[in-house]
């Protein structure tokens, strides 16, 4: 992504993997290539899992003490020691999907599908895709493999820099 005009750009590096952290950096990806920005996103880590063909994210109540569920007319806090509940996760992730859909809020394949339409750049790290062995073949056609060096390029010739 170069920036040789005066149009506005954002670059993000992609480090979570979750549900519910796959969703800021799509919404605001594909809002700022709305609004006319050059959007680059660099996914690493856990957060290349996003580009994966076959999607199946996730959440954790562990680590999470904001994570309050509308349940019952109230919203209910997951405390920490539920996380050790086996299936505790599994019903949590099919309760935040549940409310995804009834409140009509995009599936993030769609947010994914809206930003390659959208000209958002997606840069898969090499050097993740070589430690945890995934191949081009693993991931959804359109982004490009890139590393560190890469990210640096388009960051210093970003407005926005964000880390997600």
């Amino acid at each position: 992504m170069t920036n040789e005009s005066n149009t506005k750009s954002l670059s993000m590096i992609v480090t979570k993997g979750s549900l519910d952290w796959a969703y800021p950096p799509f919404i605001l990806a594909t809002t700022a290539a709305a609004m006319g920005l050059n959007v680059s996103m660099f996914f690493t880590f856990y957060g290349l899992t996003l580009l994966k063909k076959k999607l199946d994210l996730k959440i954790s109540t562990l680590g999470n003490p904001a994570m309050a569920m509308p349940m019952f007319g109230m919203h209910v806090a997951m405390p920490n020691l539920v996380s050790a509940i086996p299936g505790v996760d599994a019903a949590a992730t099919t309760m935040m999907k549940n409310l995804i859909k009834k409140k009509g809020v995009a599936s993030i394949e769609e947010l994914r599908s809206t930003a390659l339409e959208a000209d958002v750049k997606m840069i898969a790290c090499q050097m993740t895709m070589d430690l945890f062995e995934y191949t081009k073949d693993d991931l959804i056609e359109g982004p490009e493999l890139g590393g560190a060096a890469t990210y640096i390029e388009t960051a210093t010739k970003s407005d926005i820099n964000l880390f997600i």
